[in-house]
């Protein structure tokens, strides 16, 4: 018993021991690849803009003259980037990355009900070398920050027991970039539904609440410091989707950069937006049915993958979610489902096909068209995982009443 004891005493600074040389690889293969963190860059520039008193949608930041993209309230928070200068605040933005993906794992265990100290390490180690990680830091990206603020504030207490805090970390993720706003759309969908089935519906909708007020709350603050910004962004610009990129990228993988590749086409129109209506009510169901069901793990997950496909825009890197994701099919005993999510994520597999100048996207097929569309179909293969592993008398009946 004493031999066991301390072997497993020794299995968390072991496993620390191999995050820290893990990470410290990854930032020496970063530096390696003399890495340019480029949408930190635009993220300074746009603080810098705020600062200025210029004109934020009109900003063409760095060599690519990329775009402002995000709401007003995200500049705001960008403008202490200003105060670094570009060498020291890259080394900060990667040391913080870094600190975000072991408080992102933590996270996911927690989300899973495993609280191992030895596993937050041994899955930090690995979770760093998937695509949707690598690339997040690669860019400088807060891909991580956001997921962090959203899975803290949905696995920070019991499902059903929201208190004046729940809701925060969804509605300021919304207030910095939309997409995270489908997470309160599921949480109303499930007050609502839980209604229509005889249940109480308080607790998903005060979290609902909560999200949409601090979203409020967070772009009315937007709104008194930057009225000109804010005006041209929420009766304009929010429907540019042009402004982020091609939709066909290869490293697009929503579903509207898989129809655009697949149907050679720059803009799948009214076709992605009916697939994308259906993807995102199917998507909603299922998370909706999971959390009715006490399985608020995949109800997270679900919503986020819907999140994900739906969004004109999902690039590689924001498919950060593929770490929790993978965390549950393990911890569910779907372990080749797991592995095969690793094997997905780990492959860089989207960057194999021709991309960039030219705009050969538009003419993939065969086996670059696959390739070029591992995530979306990752995503989709697991939603109707989770649709099947939920429990009840019957696989597409949601049980409402207690």
């Amino acid at each position: 018993m004493t031999v066991i004891a301390f072997s497993a005493a020794r299995r968390a600074p072991v496993a620390l021991g191999v995050c820290l040389v893990s990470f410290a690889a990854f930032w020496a293969a970063q530096r390696a690849a003399q890495v340019s963190m480029i949408d930190l860059m635009v993220y300074r520039a746009e603080g810098a803009t705020v600062r200025a008193g210029g004109d934020l949608y009109a900003l063409r930041a760095t060599a690519a003259h990329l775009p402002t993209t995000y709401p007003p309230f995200a500049a705001l928070l960008f403008t202490p980037l200003t105060l670094l200068e570009v060498a020291p605040l890259r080394a900060l933005a990667t040391a913080g990355n870094l600190a975000l993906v072991v408080v992102f794992v933590r996270l996911s265990l927690a989300l899973v009900g495993h609280a191992r100290e030895a596993a937050v390490w041994w899955v930090a180690a690995a979770a760093v070398w998937c695509e949707p990680v690598w690339t997040t830091l690669r860019y400088g990206q807060i891909n991580l920050a956001l997921a962090v603020l959203v899975l803290w504030d949905l696995s920070r207490r019991p499902a059903g027991r929201p208190d004046r805090w729940s809701g925060v970390g969804v509605g300021l993720a919304a207030a910095v970039k939309l997409t995270p706003a489908l997470f309160a759309v599921f949480l109303l969908a499930t007050g609502v539904a839980a209604r229509l089935g005889g249940r109480d519906p308080g607790p998903w909708l005060r979290h609902a609440r909560g999200a949409v007020a601090t979203f409020a709350g967070a772009t009315l603050l937007a709104a008194a410091v930057l009225p000109y910004d804010s005006l041209r962004f929420w009766t304009g610009m929010v429907f540019r989707t042009s402004r982020v990129g091609h939709a066909e990228d290869t490293a697009n993988q929503a579903l509207r950069g898989v129809l655009a590749r697949l149907l050679h086409t720059a803009d799948p129109g009214a076709f992605w937006a009916g697939c994308a209506a259906v993807t995102a009510a199917l998507g909603l169901a299922v998370a909706v049915a999971a959390e009715l069901r006490g399985r608020r793990e995949w109800a997270v997950c679900g919503c986020a993958v819907t999140a994900l496909l739906v969004s004109p825009v999902s690039w590689t890197h924001h498919w950060v979610w593929c770490v929790p994701l993978g965390v549950l099919l393990w911890t569910r005993g779907h372990r080749r489902a797991a592995l095969g999510a690793l094997a997905v994520f780990g492959s860089y597999a989207p960057w194999w096909v021709p991309h960039g100048a030219g705009r050969p996207e538009l003419h993939q097929g065969g086996v670059q068209l696959a390739l070029s569309a591992l995530y979306a179909g990752a995503g989709a293969l697991f939603l109707a995982r989770a649709w099947t592993s939920l429990p009840g008398p019957g696989r597409g009946e949601v049980r409402l009443k207690p």
